[in-house]
């Protein structure tokens, strides 16, 4: 189970799935609709965990701010490993800069 592993400020990985006619450059799984108008795909989001909470789900802070509550068993989550953190990390550090920025507001 991933949530024992996560505490706030954990940075973790989720698999958006997204439809649209066209699909940016980190799309992943790219697959046409049967019509062929759109694609479905999935996308890599790198978000920081915000708060643990009671009933067992996940608050999670994405770049621009928004926050998601996640089941902590979702397939679609996972914990970033040693090379996303090397290889991702300024964008993960986007979203800790955001939160930064949003208290500093208030």
């Amino acid at each position: 189970m991933v949530s024992a592993k996560l505490k706030p400020g954990d940075w973790v990985i989720y698999r958006k799935q997204k439809v649209s006619s066209s699909p940016g450059p980190r799309a992943k799984n790219t697959t046409p609709a049967s019509k062929g108008e759109t694609y479905s795909y999935v996308v890599e989001k790198y978000w920081v965990v915000d708060e643990l909470l009671e009933s067992g789900e996940l608050r999670i802070r994405t770049r621009r701010g928004k926050q998601h509550i996640v089941q902590p068993d979702d397939p679609r989550l996972r914990k970033a490993k040693w090379w996303h953190r090397l290889l991702r990390g300024d964008r993960f550090r986007a979203v800790e800069e955001s939160t930064t920025s949003e208290t500093k507001q208030h």
